[in-house]
């Protein structure tokens, strides 16, 4: 499924073809994803403005031109692709917003994906966001935020970082890649990461995402660019997938290993991770 870095690299994408142009059109090919759309989507789409995209965790934000926003949910297979002289919708294609040069096509073969109205008033509110922890790229994350939300949590810090009470947006490629950075153990109690430890954790976190995002993502599977090229931050993993090797940290002779925890694979060093 898309995490953060997905995601943003698919507003970046999208912002130059959407951001203060109308929707001249808007189609809905279906009535449903995971969920239901919103019955009348392609009526309250069609005419208005997109004043920005912006993005809250792993959801992508239209924000219109009369308080409405459109939220938009990846899933495990959905892509938003910006395409010059769009053919017919295909099978797997299930809305389009049509503006004057371009179409913006959602396509989601496996159908986990979610898109929903709101307004902007009520976007903090919403069942989507109203338990969410902070933007891990938002300016008030920092060690001692990060170290508030691992209080009094007995259970291991990967398992309470893919809490997205905890930290907004984290899922498994970039918890893991951010514990190896910080060199703490994935079973680490949560409530232990204090003081120095929250703060090179923190740290690890935005600065792996920051680099994910500038590859333009990972692709293992079905993630694109609104280009429709692909991210390129699997190339850079230090641990995720990479069970057996050894481990890159200079010196280190220890290998990356694989243990499931809550259900997911976690990759790390045992050797260098404390």
């Amino acid at each position: 499924m898309p995490e953060l870095p997905e995601v943003e690299t698919v507003r970046r994408g999208l912002a130059p073809f959407m951001e203060g142009r109308v929707i001249r059109r808007a189609v809905a090919y279906r009535p449903d994803l995971r969920k239901p759309l919103p019955h009348d989507l392609a009526a309250r789409l069609s005419g208005r403005r997109v004043l920005r995209l912006d993005r809250r965790s792993k959801y992508l934000l239209v924000c219109l031109d009369d308080d409405a926003v459109l939220i938009v949910h990846l899933g495990m297979s959905g892509s938003l692709q910006a395409i010059r002289d769009a053919g017919p919708a295909g099978r797997h294609d299930h809305v389009d917003l049509v503006f004057d040069d371009v179409t913006v096509r959602f396509r989601d073969p496996r159908r986990f994906g979610l898109i929903d109205l709101t307004r902007l008033d009520a976007l903090d509110s919403h069942p989507l966001f109203a338990k969410l922890g902070p933007e891990p790229l938002g300016s008030d994350f920092d060690g001692a935020a990060l170290m508030e939300r691992l209080a009094g949590r007995t259970g291991p810090v990967k398992s309470a970082l893919m809490n997205q009470g905890v930290v907004a947006g984290l899922g498994n490629i970039y918890v893991s890649e951010s514990l190896f950075l910080a060199g703490i153990s994935p079973r680490r109690s949560a409530r232990t990461v204090r003081g120095p430890r929250a703060e090179a954790l923190a740290k690890a976190i935005r600065d792996v995402l920051a680099r994910a995002i500038e590859a333009g993502g990972s692709s293992l599977r079905d993630h694109r660019q609104p280009s429709g090229d692909i991210g390129l931050f699997q190339h850079n993993f230090q641990v995720y997938d990479r069970e057996g090797r050894r481990c890159p940290r200079r010196a280190c002779p220890g290998t990356i290993r694989r243990i499931v925890q809550a259900g997911r694979a976690t990759f790390y060093c045992r050797h260098c991770q404390r």
